[in-house]
């Protein structure tokens, strides 16, 4: 049976939450020595409890770290190709356990002020309580946000699409229009043609119809709650705004990348 057809299994019996916790602790058990090693070599860096790293990358903590820094340079970089960074409001929509925002402060500079919001409670208080210069607020995965319209000159939201249903997606991007400033730039990034091998016979062909391919039977927002993006579905998703730039990067051996849309708010 393959791969796809047995996540389906799982997912219809309702016992995915239980295989996606023994691949948690199976990575754990796996990487104890070398993320011991880190935490030796580094015991000045604040690193979330295992589940949360686990929930926003993979529990090897060299790699959460470094990769997540290198990452957010290459998101920064980016930013520079259409919006000049200085005296800027910045947020980091689905943030998790500040992956990439905890590095920008340090990356961006300029006078810019940094945002981080996530529906996860213990997610935040984390963040809160050990993540400096950067302000974090808990949403739900209700559409709201308690800013202000027109308030962030930039937003980016990393995998954080390919975990909500069809009607969230329109009612996300609505919000997150409405606190983007006009001229702002707005980063996302989702499940695109390269995750179209991890489908269904039947899923592919929705796919191909340019149908949004959900994968629900869990709690919506979670790691396990998955949502594949053809590319019309997304260019009628931002038909009131411009699309700046759509890439698919190559795939590379162990390692999938996703779909990175960046529009502008006209």
């Amino acid at each position: 049976m393959k791969r796809q057809n047995i996540s389906s299994v799982l997912r219809k019996l309702r016992v995915l939450y239980l295989s996606d916790w023994l691949r948690f602790y199976w990575q754990k058990f796996k990487n104890r020595k070398v993320n011991k090693r880190f935490k030796a070599q580094n015991p000045n860096i604040n690193l979330p409890p295992d589940y949360m790293i686990y929930e926003s990358f993979r529990i090897h903590y060299q790699r959460y770290y470094t990769d997540s820094k290198e990452s957010s340079e290459e998101l920064v970089s980016r930013f520079r190709k259409h919006i000049d960074l200085e005296n800027k409001k910045i947020l980091d929509w689905g943030c998790g356990p500040a992956r990439i925002i905890r590095h920008l402060p340090e990356i961006i500079g300029n006078n810019c002020e940094y945002y981080g919001s996530d529906y996860n409670k213990k997610t935040i208080a984390w963040n809160k309580k050990n993540i400096k210069d950067v302000d974090f607020n808990n949403n739900d995965l209700t559409a709201k946000l308690p800013y202000e319209d027109d308030f962030f000159d930039v937003i980016y939201g990393l995998s954080v699409l390919t975990h909500l249903s069809k009607q969230l997606h329109f009612d996300w991007f609505e919000e997150l229009s409405r606190v983007l400033r006009k001229g702002g730039i707005l980063f996302l990034t989702t499940q695109g043609d390269n995750f179209r091998n991890k489908l269904t016979s039947a899923e592919i062909e929705r796919y191909d119809n340019n149908e949004l391919i959900v994968r629900g039977n869990v709690l919506e927002g979670h790691r396990t709650y998955s949502a594949f993006h053809p590319k019309k579905f997304m260019q009628d998703l931002f038909e009131k705004v411009e699309i700046l730039e759509h890439i698919e990067l190559p795939i590379k051996e162990g390692w999938i990348p996703q779909d990175i849309w960046i529009i502008r708010k006209k």
